[in-house]
């Protein structure tokens, strides 16, 4: 149970007692659908992370109590509900913003895990605003991880996609900063805030690729 719990905390980045341990552990590939409502609002956050073998090799030999090398639905459905509670501290490393000012999501009504051909942990889950979001103005989607523990990343700009009629007359681009740049542009806010808290901060932000939509 103990091992379990330190397993899914990894992935929620609650590990991180050091500066030394700031940078990437864990690596996902995503995509991301962003998907209008009929009202004109923002109607939910569509992910899929697939996790590397080495993460999802940890996972399988915690979470296969029957030891058949293989996770079954049961197993699943188990990992699953974990990672729905566990990620819930950390917003399910889901960003939103309308014009500049952050907006929460809601827990996923559930969190569906499977195992694919190439035995790599496949998650897949949808997050809706914690309040409605007009589709006006400048608005800002990623996911990221705060502590720089999990590194999630989207091979293409294809893997970030703005769905429905209510972004048909929006113009939305895929931003990926350059971190030479974001360097350059943020050394000293970047170093004060490492050496006040390196787990507490919220730089990861800066580096982070995400979908800017302008409506």
């Amino acid at each position: 149970m103990r091992y379990r719990i330190l397993t899914i905390a990894t992935l929620a980045a609650a590990c991180l007692p050091l500066p030394a341990l700031a940078h990437p552990h864990i690596f996902a590939e995503a995509r991301l659908e962003v998907v209008a409502g009929n009202d004109g609002n923002l109607a939910e956050l569509r992910n899929v992370w697939r996790f590397d073998e080495v993460f999802s090799s940890s996972v399988l030999l915690d979470f296969d109590k029957n030891t058949d090398l293989k996770l079954d639905e049961k197993e699943l459905a188990e990992l699953g509900e974990v990672m729905r509670t566990s990620l819930a501290d950390f917003h399910y490393f889901t960003t939103i913003t309308l014009n500049g000012t952050a907006v929460g999501v809601q827990k996923p009504d559930a969190i569906h895990v499977s195992i694919d051909d190439s035995n790599q942990l496949l998650v897949i889950f949808a997050v809706k605003p914690e309040k409605p979001v007009p589709l006006k103005g400048k608005l800002t989607f990623g996911i990221y991880d705060p502590s720089m523990y999990t590194s999630i990343d989207f091979p293409t700009d294809g893997d970030l996609v703005a769905q429905g009629a209510g972004f048909s007359k929006c113009q939305h681009k895929v931003v990926r900063p350059d971190p030479d740049e974001v360097i350059a542009q943020n050394s000293s806010t970047l170093t004060d805030a490492f050496f006040n808290d390196p787990t507490g901060t919220d730089m990861t932000k800066l580096f982070a690729t995400r979908l800017e939509v302008t409506c």
